[in-house]
Formats: C-alpha cells, structure tokens, sequence
C-alpha cells in the first residue's frame, strides 16, 4: 500500500508541477504582453510630446502671420509709390526718409520670416505661383511679375501674381522660319 501512495503522490507532484509549469508559462506570456503594451503606450507618449512641441513651435512660428498678411498691401502699396515717383521728386530727403521706412518695415518682416518667392526666368510652380494670363516667351517660365509673392518660415503665404509664356505663336515661328 505504500507503494500505492508513493505512486499517487508522485503522480500529484507531477500534476502540480505541470500546473505550475503551465501557470508560470502563462505569467511568462502575461508579462510579455504588459511589457510590449508599456513599451508601446510609452513609445506612444513620446510621439505625443514630439508632436505637441512641434504644433507649440508652429504656434510660435506663425502666430504673426495674419498680421503679416495685412501688412503685405502697404509693402505693395510703397512698392507701386515708388516706382510711379516722377523723376523730380525722387532725389528729395522726405522721399528718401519714405524710402528708409520702406525698407525698415521689410526688414523686420524678414526677420519674422518673410521672404519674396523669386519669380521671373524661373519655371511656373503652381505652388508658388498664380497665372494672370500667358503671353509669347519661353514656354512655362515666368515672363513678368504682376504682384510679388510671400513665404513665411517657408510657407506659401500669398502666391506670386504672373505672366507665363506660352510658347512661340503662330506667326511669330512662320517669321522665325522664313529668316533662316
């Protein structure tokens, strides 16, 4: 009879230790799970942080920029002033002191981040460019400026106003033909 018991026993003990086999396989399973799930909800946050001081940058970046788009008609307008000014009137100090404000005013835009988008001899882009119309010249350069166009910290704030070329016309290579 002992034999029997020692026999039950040991099949006890083995049953036992395959449940803790199984119940720490299961913990094991468990803790990786936790363990990728931290990993993941902390990998989260830090994106999170990443993209919260990226919109906070951005905040800051261009929280002038509705002020800067108002300002953008008087550049325009003194622009447009100056180069209308008669040839008389151009020499004067008064002039020369608009002038200077002119420029003042351009430079503390610049150094908010406003830029001109450089536009004439260059290739049309549709994201910096609006076409006003298209006239004989070098086709899909910029031929002509009608109204400058602004960036801010790289960011198309006011497309460039332009004249596009559109090719040779008719006539113009029919003459072009008959001098060669």
């Amino acid at each position: 009879m002992q034999n029997d018991d020692e026999k039950v026993e040991e099949s006890t003990e083995a049953d036992d230790v395959e449940s803790l086999k199984s119940a720490l396989e299961e913990e094991k399973a468990k803790t990786e799970r936790y363990l990728a799930n931290w990993q993941r909800t902390q990998a989260d946050f830090e994106n999170y942080k990443k993209r919260v001081e990226q919109e906070r940058s951005d905040t800051v970046k261009f929280s002038n920029m509705a002020l800067t788009v108002d300002l953008l008609p008087v550049l325009d307008d003194f622009r447009r002033a100056f180069e209308s000014l008669p040839a008389d009137l151009a020499g004067l100090t008064w002039v020369e002191g608009i002038r200077l404000i002119y420029r003042k005013l351009q430079a503390v835009l610049e150094a908010q981040g406003l830029a001109e988008i450089k536009s004439v001899g260059k290739e049309f882009d549709p994201a910096l460019h609006e076409a006003v119309t298209q006239v004989d010249g070098e086709e899909g350069k910029v031929v002509d400026e009608v109204q400058k166009g602004y960036t801010l910290h790289g960011r198309v704030i006011r497309p460039a106003l332009v004249v596009v070329g559109k090719g040779r016309s008719r006539g113009n290579e029919q003459a072009g033909g008959a001098e060669d």
